[in-house]
């Protein structure tokens, strides 16, 4: 092999290494994602499915690649956390998820940034209610799941309404929880919120489990390096990325999201993630 040959093959072998690299770093399958939360206020573990910044991607014919991996990890309920919808993209993909979703599973909502940028999210959130997805804006129910008692928390996302609001729906949840306990103050307590960020207005609360999304997982990651690079609203090296987070009783679990077609810049080494918590 002659020397213009050689460089030739030195240049294909460096190229085709590069495009290897570069479809590793964006590979945009799905991730299931597994944290286990104990408590010690339960006898018996209960699984959630954590939905995330959905944006109304797509996910194969019908959005089968995502129900499918929530139907394999038999969750006993879905959490939808802000962002399912998208305030570009057409609504059909997320519709399809949270319908059938809520025909299998108890389901809970909680808006984030891009229903309210949608100027659609009291009518978004009709049609959730409509799918039989129980919609949390400062309040608080009870889930009972195999005999054993979770009280829920939720809040809306600050977008438009501005945080104050968000303070008096997490004093609102707190007190109807309160009031409907009725002295039952050793049951676990989970709270949705969108924002990882706002941590400081949930601690407050004594929530044993916090459930976030809303920072993509910091967009860009290098794995053991570099956590996330940039998210909204924390800016650059985002200190609530994705992952666990811990404050003293209280655990923080912060969803990368599902987000794919509808980013502008591309995820790198932080593929989409399907969340689930195992709760004890």
């Amino acid at each position: 092999m002659g020397k213009k040959g050689k460089r030739t093959l030195v240049a294909a072998v460096i190229g085709l290494t590069l495009l290897f690299g570069i479809s590793y770093a964006t590979n945009d399958e799905l991730l299931v994602v597994h944290y286990g939360v104990a408590t010690g206020k339960l006898s018996e573990v209960v699984r959630f499915a954590v939905i995330t910044d959905l944006h109304s991607c797509r996910y194969g014919s019908g959005q089968s690649e995502l129900l499918t991996a929530v139907d394999v990890q038999e969750p006993d309920a879905v959490f939808f956390v802000g962002d399912i919808f998208d305030d570009d993209l057409p609504r059909a993909n997320a519709e399809k998820v949270i319908y059938a979703l809520a025909q299998r599973y108890p389901c809970y909502y909680v808006s984030g940034n891009h229903e309210y940028w949608s100027k659609e999210v009291d009518e978004l959130k009709t049609i959730i209610r409509d799918a039989g997805v129980t919609v949390l804006e400062g309040n608080s129910t009870r889930l009972e799941i195999n005999g054993q008692k979770i009280d829920l928390c939720g809040v809306d996302d600050p977008t438009y309404i501005g945080i104050q609001a968000v303070e008096k729906q997490l004093e609102t949840a707190y007190e109807e929880m309160m009031e409907a306990g009725q002295g039952e103050s050793d049951l676990p307590v989970i709270l949705l919120a969108h924002r990882p960020e706002l941590i400081g207005n949930y601690l407050p609360y004594g929530y044993d489990m916090v459930l976030s999304g809303h920072a993509h997982g910091g967009q860009w990651r290098i794995p053991k390096l570099l956590n996330g690079l940039i998210a909204p609203d924390q800016g650059l090296f985002p200190p609530y990325a994705g992952g666990r987070y811990e404050f003293g009783d209280t655990v923080m679990i912060v969803s990368r999201g599902l987000a794919r077609e509808s980013t502008r810049v591309p995820r790198v080494f932080n593929p989409p993630e399907l969340v689930i918590v195992d709760f004890s």
